[in-house]
């Protein structure tokens, strides 16, 4: 029996049984196979998948998102390794297809991330689990949207690190969640994670809030203050950096996250 799935830069993984030992080098999709009911196939994670917070205590941890210890890989002996094309580098993505056949994901909208939950419910032989992971995920955009219906759009600047100071931008899943919630980036003319100069955050936009992501930066009271100096009246509020940037079943909690914040900062 032959398994034939496209993953999400158009390359064809060919398998000839449901793949029984998974590699995940990408936190969101490691908590997604578990919640695909997929949780003792993994035999391998990173040291960033902290979802469900006791993985890290039952699996190997074979390095980074971005520094992966190969010969760990190797010994495991894994039926399929699972990567993103922004999380991981082109030379792991490589290195890995040396061992076995290698998943990569793309995500820029949400239905991407639908298409990736499909996706993993053909591989790994779990459609009816996938299915109900999709049905409650519509179901939440759809509520969300009319949530936000009549909200007015406000101004916005996400970042992501500071020393240099970076920000989310064009073409980046965290953007199409911040359009999603009614926010105009001010930002959106650049692409991906561009650096900017705080002093100028004024002249380039003006936001009427900022968002300090609690990830990969830890963001705390005083960095916050420092972005006050520069802008006119900006609001500063952090925010979850997971429920902007984690895709697959964590976004089943994002949109229940962001009403929430919207009342914090009416």
């Amino acid at each position: 029996m032959n398994i034939n799935v496209k993953d999400q830069l158009n390359r064809l993984i060919t398998l000839d049984k449901v793949p029984k030992r998974i590699i995940s080098l990408v936190p969101s999709q490691t908590e997604l196979l578990c919640d695909l009911g997929l949780e003792d196939n993994i035999v391998g994670i990173t040291k960033f998948c902290v979802h469900p917070f006791y993985l890290k205590q039952t699996k190997t941890i074979v390095g980074g998102t971005k520094n992966v210890k190969i010969e760990k890989i190797k010994a495991l002996h894994p039926d399929i390794i699972l990567c993103n094309k922004e999380e991981n580098t082109k030379e792991i993505v490589n290195a890995c297809t040396e061992i076995c056949p290698v998943h990569v994901s793309d995500i820029f909208t949400l239905n991407d991330a639908i298409e990736l939950i499909e996706q993993y419910g053909k591989l790994f032989s779990c459609r009816l689990e996938s299915q109900k992971i999709i049905q409650k995920l519509q179901f939440k955009i759809s509520d969300f949207k009319a949530y936000t219906k009549d909200i007015e759009p406000k101004k916005v600047a996400y970042f992501i690190w500071r020393n240099p100071w970076m920000t989310a931008a064009n073409n980046t899943f965290i953007n199409h969640l911040i359009e999603l919630n009614k926010f105009e980036n001010i930002y959106k003319n650049k692409e991906r994670y561009p650096e900017i100069e705080l002093k100028k955050i004024r002249l380039e936009g003006d936001p009427d809030l900022v968002l300090l992501s609690s990830e990969p930066y830890p963001f705390k009271e005083e960095h916050a203050f420092e972005v006050g100096r520069h802008t006119h009246h900006a609001k500063t509020v952090f925010v979850d950096g997971e429920m902007f940037s984690w895709y697959g079943s964590r976004l089943l909690k994002s949109f229940d996250y962001f009403k929430k914040l919207h009342q914090r900062i009416i």
